[in-house]
């Protein structure tokens, strides 16, 4: 059994227990269900950089990354240094996140917030939007296009973005409908979290020019992203490099300089 077969396997046990505690209703209930959103898409479009930065304890391939830092400081460095918009690990077994990372980003930040979690089940996008989350990821090796449809058809209802992963050119043939709004392509294979910036310019062509392009992991250099760039990317999810640092504000800010120089 792959890492990604453990993960989802454990989430789909978890959802269903949290949703045994917490009914759809107590999320819908929350103060920030009827918040309006911010978009992550217009962020992107207007930015020079196009950095999504990303708070990340740990991970089953790194381990610890950063685990000294509060969420409160990450957000609050992340957007004094100018990025995009911001993305949440919530993941708790195996990413050391939570739910309450996000509300605790959401409530010293103004910017875009992506849940970034392994989304098996609608519940998790109602969550998602209980939590002040402005994007849901949806990752295509774990759902069908079926699946897909309904979670990014649900998020748009509740006014929340949506991007959705792909590893490879089949995920994306699969993927690809109106209801989703930027399509991200990790360049980690899930299955052996090996990584190559190959993957994203393998499959840049083939994603329709409607949506906002973003290459995610394994982005630490300057020249990935200018060459990314050319390539017609202008999303670049950014985490390790700026967590693995004591201050990962400063070193987003320090390679947004060094990338609009």
């Amino acid at each position: 059994m792959s890492i990604l077969d453990r993960i989802i396997t454990d989430k789909k046990i978890e959802v269903e227990q949290r949703k045994s505690v917490f009914p759809v209703s107590y999320w819908e209930a929350s103060p920030l269900f009827g918040r309006g959103t911010t978009s992550l898409t217009q962020q992107l479009r207007k930015s020079d950089s196009g950095i999504i930065a990303e708070h990340k304890r740990r991970s089953p391939s790194k381990q610890n990354i950063n685990s000294t830092l509060t969420v409160s400081e990450v957000a609050k460095g992340y957007e004094k240094a100018g990025v995009c918009g911001m993305s949440v690990l919530t993941d708790g077994k195996y990413f050391g996140g939570s739910l309450e990372d996000l509300n605790l980003a959401r409530a010293v930040t103004q910017f875009p917030l992506l849940r970034k979690e392994f989304i098996v089940d609608e519940y998790q996008i109602i969550e998602a939007k209980g939590h002040g989350a402005d994007v849901v990821l949806l990752i295509a090796a774990v759902l069908t296009r079926k699946e897909i449809q309904h979670f990014s058809e649900l998020a748009k209802s509740l006014n929340l973005e949506v991007l959705l992963e792909v590893h490879n050119l089949e995920e994306l043939q699969k993927s690809i409908m109106p209801s989703l709004d930027l399509l991200g392509v990790n360049n980690r294979n899930l299955k052996t979290f090996e990584v190559s910036l190959d993957i994203s310019r393998s499959l840049a062509e083939k994603i329709p020019a409607e949506f906002i392009k973003v290459s995610e992991s394994g982005i630490s250099e300057v020249s990935a992203i200018q060459n990314l760039k050319t390539y017609g990317y202008q999303g670049f999810l950014v985490g390790e490099n700026f967590m693995k640092t004591d201050n990962p504000g400063q070193a987003a800010g320090d390679f947004i300089k060094q990338l609009e120089a």
